[in-house]
């Protein structure tokens, strides 16, 4: 080599500056965040006290539990599964061993699943099966000294920042002590850690002279804090009264304890420059501008355009950084790990790249100044949903402006939308693979199995990849079990699962025992239901749920002969479904992915081998939903029928259709009715549990039947743009809001064809918003218990309807 490009060289290497890799930048933060952890002591207490609180008391001495370090299992994240020497028969039998309390609560998880053939799962979705567990003395050995189960990733985050809006929002620590040991069993070991903010919100606003009856407009109500949050919206709701926050501090405190004693990562909130209107005015000099709305009918502002902290006013690190040292003070030094989204749903005010990248140097320097070792975690939720905006430059803007390995993207919706495809892997930054998966907590049996069983693999596996980690980013949780059983064991899974065998063995963990006939019935749930890849993001569209507000007048008049129409309305489904594509491609679509009528024959099986699962709370939910997932797609049906009748001005054929469609809601609520966890009570009730005066339960209660219903805010002649964005199939609302406003709207469109007019839209509007508000301010209470057999009811309402 000349001298010249000898010199040319050192010089380059000089003005480079020296970066750490990929890898030791993920290795030191996982080195640091290991030094964080609670003794090994402390973590294999927790695992005991889990084991004790998930299996009868005989088998609190069947297991042994030890942590070990990760050389033990070749310097990665384990746990190994041994068999114990015996020393007496009731003695413990199997040794669990793993690098964090984690790492044990998912082997003792694994063990049963595959030796015992236990399933555990959230209690509303059936609970757990652990019949199916040999007595103690008796649970099967491990074969050749054991297994050993790596983490192919270091990390497997849990929650979207709107669970704990959806989902979390009325829970106690009895509710919330049960998560954190599902977590733990799941594997989670980097979890959201949301709850209580505001009260650490509120004693840094006071530190800037901001009164605590200033953040009366700025904090949201209880089930809308998610929104306020993020900026989307102030005040709606709220306010908030100094026990809800008191308390809420307190339960983060019993979150943050759990968390830490099964050796977890809380991801911990961070500033976005999200302020209260007050500052403006004690702060004037500041740079503070008001962004657009989100979602109001008319651009109220009493609920939208937030105020937003501009990046390169000093205030806004100030701000930043005193909010991650007050929550250190009160919780300790538990993370570094720090959760922010920047224009979450709201778009920034400028494309200018130097402007993006100072926002995100901001945001960092805000998080280091409180936490030197601070990383930032990002969903990555706006470069899908805004993709307009957010180009290659505006996106490498974002992500490199801060140090490399401090910043961390959730790939939110990778399981539809992946855009570590499209990013060149995220242009280098670490992401997390994440199954979205749920919108607004809407209950509907959907998902994409094959996806959650191959998308990781993929990923970790492909050129060039920088994926750190799975996750599951739902909206709302508490459905599905199956698609969370299967993406759960993504984060110990090195290759992709066979899923028509895995289903084989769900099947029999669920319900405790191999029914062939119910595997049948799985593997043709696998191929419809569970296989969705038409890339629609599914909220539930359903018509029961969320009925169309529309004039169902033809906007043009239609060459099809009214014998041509009849015909199509008692087509089969799927020629019927093509046809009224074709022809009248202005009626409005429910989502639907799938074959009704395979869907149908998996219920007939389903109900047909009933007598097999007496007493199965698991099969009892199973039945139930897939009933209901039946029925309201034929709802869908029936609703088109309707409508075409009505085009034709038949008002025979639309009193029949109509009525059916109305009596569908009454058959499905008393279906729902028939297991516990298909009750809006519970909702409700959960709600006014946490008030502790009358002025709170009211509060609570009306927060609790907004989000499900209207959402947002309306005007008399305008429903909320986020109407029924949340609904539910729920048994009380089905009869006491769906069924009325389904009348009314049939109601009107009857009159309409008596009396040859066209729909009065605004009255109708008006109509069901009025009724829509007087619901939500109701105090009527509903069941929280079951009644009914589920198995005779799907029967009934088989034979009904498709026999």
């Amino acid at each position: 080599m000349s001298n010249l490009m000898t010199l040319l060289l050192v010089l380059s290497l000089l003005l480079v500056p020296v970066a750490l890799s990929e890898p030791e930048a993920i290795q030191n933060l996982l080195l640091r965040l290991d030094s964080k952890r609670v003794s090994a002591s402390v973590q294999e207490l927790a695992a005991n006290a889990l084991l004790k609180r998930i299996l009868p008391p005989a088998h609190e001495a069947s297991f042994v539990f030890k942590i070990v370090s990760k050389d033990d299992c070749g310097g990665q994240s384990c746990f190994i599964l041994q068999n114990h020497k015996p020393s007496s028969q009731d003695g413990p039998q199997i040794i669990v061993k793993g690098t964090t309390g984690v790492e044990l609560a998912s082997g003792l998880n694994w063990y049963l699943k595959y030796w015992c053939g236990v399933h555990i799962s959230w209690d509303k979705t059936g609970g757990s099966q652990i019949a199916s567990i040999p007595n103690p003395g008796s649970l099967p050995p491990l074969k050749d000294g054991g297994i050993v189960i790596k983490r192919p990733v270091p990390w497997n985050y849990y929650q979207n920042v709107v669970t704990s809006s959806y989902s979390f929002v009325w829970w106690d620590w009895e509710r919330w002590e049960k998560e954190i040991d599902w977590m733990a069993l799941q594997g989670i070991n980097l979890p959201l850690a949301f709850t209580g903010q505001e009260a650490i919100w509120q004693k840094v606003f006071m530190d800037f002279n901001i009164s605590k009856e200033d953040l009366n407009d700025f904090f949201g109500g209880p089930a809308f804090l998610a929104w306020a949050r993020m900026g989307n919206l102030h005040a709606w709701g709220g306010p908030l009264s100094q026990n809800w926050l008191d308390n809420q501090l307190k339960l983060q405190k019993q979150i943050l304890s759990r968390m830490l004693e099964l050796g977890m990562t809380p991801v911990l909130p961070s500033f976005s420059g999200n302020v209260p209107a007050t500052l403006k005015k004690i702060r004037p000099s500041a740079n503070i501008t008001r962004l657009g709305d989100w979602n109001t009918v008319n651009g109220d502002k009493r609920w939208c355009c937030t105020y937003l902290l501009g990046p390169s006013d000093p205030l806004f690190v100030e701000l930043g950084a005193a909010f991650i040292k007050k929550q250190i003070e009160e919780y300790g030094d538990v993370t570094d790990i720090y959760n922010c989204d920047t224009f979450n749903e709201n778009a920034p005010p400028t494309n200018d790249t130097a402007y993006i990248s100072s926002l995100g140097a901001a945001v960092y320097k805000a998080m280091s100044e409180g936490d030197k070792d601070a990383v930032w975690l990002m969903q990555g939720w706006l470069f899908y949903t805004d993709s307009s905006f957010w180009k290659p430059p505006q996106m490498k803007a974002l992500l490199h402006s801060v140090p490399f390995g401090k910043m961390i993207v959730l790939d939110l919706f990778a399981d539809v939308k992946p855009v570590w495809k499209t990013s060149s892997q995220f242009y280098g930054t670490p992401y997390v693979w994440c199954l979205l998966h749920n919108f607004g907590g809407n209950i509907e049996m959907y998902g994409v199995l094959d996806s959650v069983s191959s998308g990781p693999i993929d990923a970790r596996t492909s050129e060039n990849s920088t994926m750190v980690g799975v996750g599951m980013c739902m909206e709302g949780i508490e459905h599905n079990p199956v698609v969370y059983d299967l993406m759960s064991e993504m984060a110990f899974r090195r290759e992709k699962v066979n899923v028509q065998e895995w289903l084989k063995s769900y099947t029999h963990r669920r319900y405790g025992k191999a029914v062939h006939l119910v595997e049948a019935a799985w593997n043709i749930l696998h191929q419809t239901i569970y296989n969705c890849t038409d890339g629609i993001a599914d909220h539930n569209t359903d018509f029961i749920v969320k009925f169309p507000d529309w004039d169902p007048q033809p906007k043009q008049r239609s060459n099809i002969s009214r014998h041509n129409r009849m015909e199509m309305i008692s087509r089969t489904d799927g020629k019927r479904r093509f046809l009224l594509e074709e022809t009248s491609s202005d009626l409005p679509k429910a989502h639907l992915w799938y074959s009704t009528q395979e869907v149908i024959n998996a219920l007939k099986l389903f109900i047909d081998n009933g007598s097999e699962f007496a007493g199965s709370l698991t099969y009892r939910y199973d039945l139930v939903d897939l009933t209901r997932q039946v029925l309201s797609k034929y709802a869908n049906q029936v609703y088109i029928d309707a409508v075409l009748a009505f085009r034709q001005k038949d008002e025979d054929a639309f009193k029949l259709h109509s009525q059916k469609f109305v009596q569908l809601i009454t058959d499905i609520d008393v279906l729902l009715a028939s297991d516990d966890n298909f009750l809006l009570g519970t909702w409700l009730e959960s709600a006014k549990n946490l008030a502790v005066n009358p002025r709170e339960k009211r509060q609570y209660e009306w927060n609790a039947r907004t989000q499900v219903t209207m959402w947002y805010d309306t005007t008399k002649t305008n429903q909320s743009k986020l109407h029924d964005y949340a609904n539910k199939f729920w048994s009380g609302l089905l009869q006491s809001y769906y069924l009325p406003r389904a009348s009314a709207y049939f109601n009107l469109l009857s009159k309409s064809l008596r009396e040859n007019e066209n729909l009065q839209l605004e009255e109708w509007r008006q109509e069901w918003i009025l009724f829509s508000n007087n619901w939500q301010t109701g105090t009527n209470t509903y069941p929280v218990k079951a009644k009914g057999d589920a198995l005779a009811i799907s029967k009934m309402l088989y034979e009904k309807y498709f026999s």
